[in-house]
């Protein structure tokens, strides 16, 4: 089996008002790592910069041939515009979950990210599940999609990518 993992970075610096920082947590990839390292996957880093359509092709060719999609925390802002073949959301119909709009509030930053990342993936048909209690780690598989919902949830979700990876014919894109 060739054990390869696709980690796809942000590249943002700040919000819109470029007094705001944000950008890569890196726990969120440091995390991952370590898991993926143990066990003894092939790893590279890539950083969008805008190409977004084509990162979403090569997403939809992962997903469709039976390869593991995954993402931590606001990752899950990469899948939103991802269509399958047939057109419809990749995200559509299947359970998931990702930063949470209230822990968003409780981060107080609610009021610079650009739009409600969850109420976004529910209108694209996807069933978004969140942990009772935020900032706890939480993680959703559906088939070949495996999400975490916050930075907590980084090795938790590494380790259910590496479940997945062990059937037959699987690599992984990890946002």
């Amino acid at each position: 089996m060739n054990k390869r993992i696709l980690h796809v970075v942000t590249n943002v610096a700040h919000y819109d008002d470029p007094s705001h920082p944000t950008g890569l947590w890196l726990s969120e990839l440091t995390h991952a790592w370590h898991v993926f390292e143990e066990h003894s996957f092939k790893q590279s880093i890539v950083s969008p910069t805008g190409d977004s359509e084509g990162l979403q092709q090569i997403t939809r060719e992962i997903f469709e041939r039976g390869g593991v999609v995954s993402s931590v925390c606001h990752g899950y802002c990469g899948l939103l515009h991802t269509k399958l073949s047939d057109g419809s959301y990749l995200v559509a119909g299947r359970k998931m979950t990702g930063f949470t709009w209230r822990e968003e509030v409780l981060a107080c930053v609610n009021k610079l990210v650009p739009y409600n990342a969850e109420e976004e993936v529910k209108k694209r048909g996807a069933h978004y599940q969140s942990a009772k209690l935020p900032f706890v780690s939480y993680t959703v598989v559906d088939g070949n999609l495996v999400t975490g919902q916050n930075p907590g949830s980084a090795k938790e979700t590494a380790n259910k990518v590496v479940t997945v990876l062990s059937q037959p014919q699987r690599d992984s894109l990890s946002y």
